[in-house]
């Protein structure tokens, strides 16, 4: 197998692998989407009307009662009648990096702006990360224990302001609600807004004015669909789930999909970890407090709805007393030195898959680079330079090969055409003039192999980082995480691949050149729709492997007697003197 081949082979394999993972991905929804219609009409789907209140599991209720068994928990009702998402009175929340909106229907987060963040329709518009109209993405919270307010309790606002909004003086903004008081159990859910933070801290207080200790539980999840945010593309297929970590099991993804099939596989008790959902860019979780006991859930709980969240004790409260439990919730991009200060993992939100390990340096880096200049477009060209410099003696290595079968090629051609009816003694006679030429045939595409899972990991990098977002480079390039408005980038990127071709050795096989022909066209259609930094990056990178293909080639690539040929004009010039 030849250098043009086995290059192809691995053009095409990453190709198909990109293409078939976004197949998977559609069809996984469409199928899933059509078994549920059957079901719902069988009556064999969950209903919106009865979701299912999350119950601590054995593991917690034991670590809070000696016999296992917590009062106020057996008697409390594990379905709710009210419709999903009954709507109440709405309470606006600005400060200086979202506009929120509360509703007293259960408490609910239902609305969050991301002020720093534009959405992907209009850049004058914040994104909404939280909302319950056109998808649906709320932040809920409520008590476990018989008569105790849930996310279907109708609150009140303690107070007669209904717009709330940070001023100068401010640090913090307060909203506090009231649920009906049962039983001599009066709750409060507080939700306290932070200057200068995507950190929102809910809290519930409970005071117990009946006369018998209470033992309720506290629960905090993230509804959402499985509705792909505005932006995302088939081609460039993203996370979009529920995530967890723990010490222990570290970061794993809850897909929607295993939870369909109730087969999704994650630690459900501990005392450190949190749990979120995930999108590209952004990111929503629960943050509980380390070294307290907790317990992780996730499940489908109706037509294309999913929760995932977590519960947590609020302890004893005896008659008289006041008890308080408060989560932080994080809502907010993905940035990554920030997450990191928040909880250990949350980091790890930040989709690399399994390249995490390089492509974090690389971020770093490319952090880096953008203090030094200010713009993210330069920072990528910067960033491609400095890992195409690390591994220029591996490409020159590449490239002397390939430059050496390019002095060989027509010598081939002759071998293919002497014994293209003996394809053993083709191969034999091909070897045995590589050995005489001191040509390794697959010198060329060992240093690729090597370079292949740097440049991968670079790519989603690039694609991860929110940094990018709405970034601009110059001219026309004003948001580095879309594609090119004028698809200038996509063009000079298959010119550059047009060049890059006529610089390597043409493929012995008719067949095989013809496809290497088309391949800069097939594949700058594919960069059409890849976002401008990802496009910049390679073209940048084929730029310089231009440059030093095309030195390499200069001193290597040429024969002998071309080199002789130069040479006699200048001789010949110096005899016409003599004489």
């Amino acid at each position: 197998m030849d250098t043009k081949k086995f290059v192809l082979i691995i053009i095409f394999s990453t190709s198909l692998l990109f293409l078939w993972d976004a197949w998977v991905t559609e069809r996984g929804r469409l199928d899933k989407l059509a078994s549920e219609s059957v079901s719902t009409a069988a009556g064999g789907a969950p209903q919106q009307g009865h979701e299912v209140l999350p119950v601590p599991g054995d593991a917690l209720t034991a670590s809070q009662a000696e016999n296992g068994q917590v009062p106020g928990v057996d008697g409390a009702p594990t379905t709710v009648t009210p419709r999903m998402l009954a709507t109440g009175e709405q309470i606006k929340v600005v400060t200086d990096m979202v506009i929120a909106e509360i509703d007293t229907a259960g408490g609910d987060l239902r609305r969050l702006e991301l002020l720093k963040h534009p959405s992907s329709e209009d850049k004058e518009i914040p994104y909404a990360l939280l909302q319950s109209q056109s998808r649906i993405a709320v932040a809920q919270a409520g008590l476990i224990g018989d008569g105790l307010p849930n996310h279907k309790t109708e609150f009140t606002l303690d107070s007669s302001t209904r717009n709330f909004e940070l001023t100068s003086d401010q640090d913090k903004i307060v909203v506090r609600l009231l649920a009906p008081e049962v039983s001599g159990v009066q709750v409060a859910k507080i939700y306290t807004f932070h200057r200068g933070s995507y950190v929102i801290d809910v809290q519930f207080e409970v005071q117990n004015h009946g006369e018998a200790m209470i033992r309720p539980f506290a629960y905090f999840q993230m509804l959402r669909d499985n509705v792909a945010p505005p932006g995302s593309t088939m081609m460039i297929p993203t996370y979009l789930g529920a995530a967890i970590y723990t010490e222990d099991e570290k970061f794993q993804k809850i897909h929607f999909s295993d939870l369909d099939k109730n087969k999704a596989d994650y630690p459900q008790n501990a005392d450190n970890g949190w749990i979120a959902m995930l999108e590209h860019y952004f990111v929503s979780a629960w943050l509980p407090e380390q070294g307290k006991p907790r317990e992780f859930f996730a499940k489908r709980i109706g037509d294309n709805l999913y929760t995932a969240g977590i519960i947590v004790p609020v302890g004893g409260i005896s008659p008289g007393d006041t008890a308080r439990v408060t989560m932080p919730l994080y809502v907010g991009p993905q940035e990554q030195d920030k997450l990191a200060e928040l909880s250990p993992g949350l980091e790890l939100t930040v989709d690399y898959g399994w390249l995490t390990v390089i492509a974090a340096p690389l971020f770093w880096l490319l952090s880096f680079y953008h203090e030094w200049v200010g713009n993210w477009g330069v920072a990528i060209i910067l960033l491609t330079m400095t890992v195409k410099l690390l591994f220029f003696p591996l490409s020159a290595a590449g490239y002397r090969s390939m430059a050496k079968l390019r002095l060989v090629t027509p010598k081939l051609q002759r071998i293919q055409e002497q014994y293209k009816s003996d394809r053993p003694r083709m191969h034999q006679a091909m070897m045995e003039l590589y050995k005489e030429e001191k040509i390794n045939p697959m010198g060329g595409c060992l240093p690729i192999l090597v370079q292949i899972p740097v440049f991968i990991a670079l790519f989603w990098t690039l694609l991860a980082a929110v940094e990018l977002r709405y970034a601009p480079f110059a001219l026309w390039i004003t948001d580095l995480s879309s594609p090119d408005p004028y698809y200038v980038l996509p063009v000079l990127m298959g010119i550059s691949m047009f060049i890059q071709f006529k610089l390597n050795p043409k493929p012995t096989d008719p067949m095989q050149a013809r496809v290497m022909q088309i391949m800069p066209l097939a594949f700058s259609i594919f960069f059409f729709f890849f976002p401008a930094g990802l496009v910049l990056y390679s073209l940048v990178n084929n730029i310089l492997s231009i440059l030093q293909q095309w030195q390499i080639t200069r001193l290597y690539g040429q024969p002998a007697e071309e080199k002789g040929n130069k040479v006699k004009p200048k001789e010949k010039a110096k005899e016409k003197r003599k004489s």
